[in-house]
């Protein structure tokens, strides 16, 4: 009877394979009944004593042996990309901080059907690193939506899309993961000013002590935030930059800084400088600035790559800015010019007289 079932016909030993499930058991044979013999957890190493078509016989490091689905498993060569990536990416600047918002599998490559391993917690801390867009996938059978313009004129139905990225966990491993599947480290205090937008960076500029202030810790940090609609796909990475600075007097978090309606793209770099062409002695102290890039208006449309989701912008104008007190003040070298940018929205033009045309 054995010899007719596939699935137990023993292959070649050898080799290893690696847990992708988050807690699975081997079983003493394949069958609808059978018994637990071990229980394993994702990222384990297990020795392969026998490959069936659909399953393996193992064995863990304490000498437990059992059956496991092929399924809650990763091959030597899946851990050895894993590995590569993590590698690859290990030096790598983060463009944000970021906290899993449930459990989730580390993809390989972005896109849902890509090899799995690491199994990430919710609550985990990530280093996000790149982001990619790729068409989401339709479920069989569902049929598109199609579209209709406003002269009732039916049109190709919009695709939809999914924002993938690349992160790097406490322990150095890396993998790609669903967008909506992560929150950008940003606390209460200054998220609930979002406006209903997404908030795809968070930084601390500087901090100021503020012996009334509400909270424990009397020491605030003055945030820099940047954002985008929540709307996966976009061929920029935000849209808003904005700067909360701490007041003193009323204990609070208040704006300092605004700019909207523009194509922002990650990283935005955190450093000290002083201004080199000023002259007075606030000029010259050693002041928080950012710098982020912003996609010219001559550098034509912005399209994700097809086959693997990135986003390559053309020319971009690079823009710093220094927090001097509760100001932020553009930084740009004598003689410069303010160079028109794209924006995500038709900016309107305003005459003379302040008429819009």
């Amino acid at each position: 009877m054995l010899s007719g079932c596939s699935h137990l016909r023993p292959g070649p030993a050898g080799g290893s394979v690696y847990v992708t499930a988050k807690q699975t058991y081997l079983r003493d044979r394949v069958a609808a009944v059978s018994n637990r013999t071990a229980t394993v957890e994702n990222g384990q190493r297990l020795d392969v004593l026998e490959h069936g078509r659909r399953f393996y016989r193992v064995k863990t490091e304490k000498g437990e042996m059992g059956w496991i689905d092929e399924k809650a498993v990763a091959t030597q060569a899946v851990f050895d990309e894993f590995k590569a990536l993590a590698e690859t990416h290990k030096n790598d600047p983060s463009v944000a901080s970021a906290v899993v918002r449930d459990d989730v599998n580390l993809h390989l490559r972005p896109g849902r059907a890509t090899e799995t391993f690491y199994r990430l917690a919710e609550g985990d801390k990530l280093q996000l690193i790149e982001r990619a867009t790729l068409p989401k996938p339709v479920a069989p059978g569902v049929a598109p939506v199609k579209a209709v313009d406003t002269q009732g004129v039916e049109a190709a139905p919009p695709i939809a899309m999914e924002d993938w990225w690349l992160a790097r966990d406490a322990k150095g491993r890396a993998g790609w993961l669903l967008s909506h599947y992560v929150d950008v480290d940003a606390p209460d205090s200054v998220a609930k000013y979002s406006e209903g937008q997404r908030i795809v960076g968070a930084y601390v500029l500087a901090t100021v002590h503020d012996d009334g202030a509400p909270q424990d810790i009397k020491d605030i940090p003055i945030y820099l935030t940047v954002l985008s609609p929540y709307t996966a796909g976009l061929p920029y990475d935000f849209d808003q930059v904005r700067v909360f600075t701490w007041n003193l007097k009323m204990h609070r978090y208040e704006t300092a800084y605004r700019e909207k309606n523009i194509e922002g793209y990650l990283p935005v770099t955190i450093k000290s400088s002083v201004d080199p062409y000023g002259k007075s002695a606030t000029a010259q102290m050693a002041l928080p600035t950012f710098t982020y890039k912003a996609l010219a208006a001559d550098a034509g449309a912005v399209v994700p790559d097809a086959a693997t989701g990135m986003v390559t912008p053309g020319r971009t104008i690079e823009k710093t800015y220094r927090l001097e007190g509760n100001l932020v003040r553009r930084i740009a070298a004598p003689g410069s010019k303010d160079e028109p940018e794209a924006h995500p929205v038709a900016e309107v033009k305003k005459t003379s007289k302040g008429k819009k045309r």
